[in-house]
């Protein structure tokens, strides 16, 4: 299917729906985070914020994969690494304090 914007035109194709998806799903966490800043009215980054990052990166992944783009597979996987080592930062934080609170 052929889609044009005026300015750009591209043909839809499912990989083209897993790129935009994979950028939905990380553009949700800075909307995400910016909505609970504000409801918090100070800066905070909520633990949802690394599971859509997590999402949009692996779609984005295979997205880049499926394109043969390095630079872009380089740059997703390498995020990937950063996401989920801040969940388990999180987890392991979340665990102390319930071993401290016994």
């Amino acid at each position: 299917m052929l889609i044009d914007l005026g300015l750009i035109a591209f043909t839809l194709t499912l990989w083209t729906a897993i790129g935009f998806l994979g950028q939905i799903f990380f553009s949700m966490r800075f909307i995400l985070q910016w909505l609970s800043s504000e409801k918090a009215r100070k800066s905070v980054m909520p633990v949802a914020f690394w599971y859509f990052s997590i999402l949009g990166g692996a779609t984005l992944l295979a997205y880049a994969i499926h394109q043969e783009d390095p630079v872009f597979i380089f740059g997703q996987a390498l995020g990937l690494i950063i996401y989920v080592r801040n969940l388990v930062l999180i987890r392991k934080e979340k665990q102390s304090a319930v071993t401290a609170a016994e």
